[in-house]
């Protein structure tokens, strides 16, 4: 009896030692992680807001509700252009936006935007994903507290709204346009003067005339803007922006604080949203350009082709004095120049010959 009673005791002990032990692990799995993602862009605003909001959802729903994510926008918490810093600093764990807003943390973080004349979408996701492009990026971003990925990508952008003509490379002198990044400097070095706003401040110093051009998207996004109210003349091809990579980065601490589950959820609702977001454009902006020209009115015209040479001649000495003045920049434009060479190779008889081909 003494022995059945001790082995009870031991079985009884046993058991409850056991539930001990699992039960962190199961109360791991019902945490609720909240995260906070900061955007450069306005709240709920088409096409790039929508691609921050369809990231949150979607990290959510693949992670069983493991984590929630509340999205602000330009303002809400912080503005747009400090979006950088309070995710480096951990004020939230994500932040939405572009890469180019952020020359002045380093000039390499531009070559993770859009490169004027460079890569279009499909290219330089081929770059990031299979060319050592990601890599290079997180190894930039890494002394920043930073995990970059890309989020989205607009494909070829438009040229820009214009409230005059551009009939010769003469007439980008004295133009006051708002353009950030690496087109920003090209437009500076042929006469013009380059103004930095965030979306929400685009339509009014358009309109007041306190700029006198301004690029944003395409017609998807430029027509939520109104920007068709302001401007007489829609300008294209965007050689500025050929294929705009936007970005989701995450604070460094946060993301290694997760389960390795969890890590690879984030990270592959990144890339889906990356994916999702060039499929949206690519049908919305068919649509929106067919409103804009067809029931609008928008003068619709092309960059004249001396334009476009003078800029592709300044573009080079810009990225490649940008790559000879830090080491870090000069080892991505490297990767990233080489990538473009090879793959302009295989376009040149596949997307590009099929394109010709198609039209004849």
């Amino acid at each position: 009896m003494e022995r059945r009673s001790f082995i009870k005791k031991v079985a009884v002990t046993s058991v409850a030692a056991g539930a001990a032990i699992a039960a962190p692990s199961v109360a791991n799995a019902k945490t609720k992680i909240r995260w906070k993602m900061v955007t450069t862009w306005p709240k709920n605003f088409p096409g790039l807001g929508a691609n921050a909001n369809y990231l949150a959802k979607l990290i959510g729903e693949m992670s069983g509700g493991r984590i929630k994510i509340k999205v602000y926008g330009a303002k809400e918490l912080v503005p747009a252009f400090e979006v950088f810093d309070a995710v480096s600093q951990g004020t939230a764990q994500m932040g939405h936006g572009g890469a180019y807003y952020w020359k002045g943390k380093h000039e390499a973080t531009q070559f993770f935007s859009s490169v004027p004349f460079g890569m279009t979408a499909q290219e330089v996701n081929g770059w990031l994903y299979y060319g050592g492009g990601m890599e290079l990026w997180r190894e930039l971003y890494a002394k920043f507290n930073l995990i970059p990925t890309a989020s989205g990508n607009t494909g070829v952008q438009m040229g820009g709204w214009f409230n005059r003509e551009i009939k010769s490379a003469e007439d980008l002198k004295g133009l006051k346009m708002r353009i950030p990044g690496l087109g920003g400097e090209v437009l500076k070095r042929a006469g013009g003067t380059p103004v930095n706003l965030p979306g929400g401040e685009i339509f009014t110093s358009l309109q007041s005339g306190n700029i006198d051009a301004t690029e944003w998207v395409g017609p998807y996004n430029d027509m939520a803007f109104g920007l068709h109210k302001a401007a007489k003349y829609y300008y294209y091809p965007g050689w500025h922006e050929p294929g705009s990579i936007i970005e989701c980065f995450i604070n460094k601490e946060a993301f290694e604080a997760l389960p390795d589950d969890l890590q690879s959820i984030v990270l592959a609702a990144c890339k889906a949203a990356n994916m999702d977001m060039l499929a949206d454009f690519t049908a919305k902006n068919n649509q929106a350009l067919d409103l804009l020209v067809n029931k609008h009115g928008v003068q619709l015209k092309q960059f004249p082709d001396d334009v476009l040479r003078q800029l592709k001649t300044i573009s080079e000495q810009v990225v490649t004095e940008i790559a000879e003045r830090d080491p870090m920049a000069k080892k991505i434009y490297a990767s990233y120049s080489a990538f473009q060479k090879q793959a302009a190779m295989w376009q040149g008889i596949s997307e590009q010959a099929y394109t010709r081909a198609r039209s004849l």
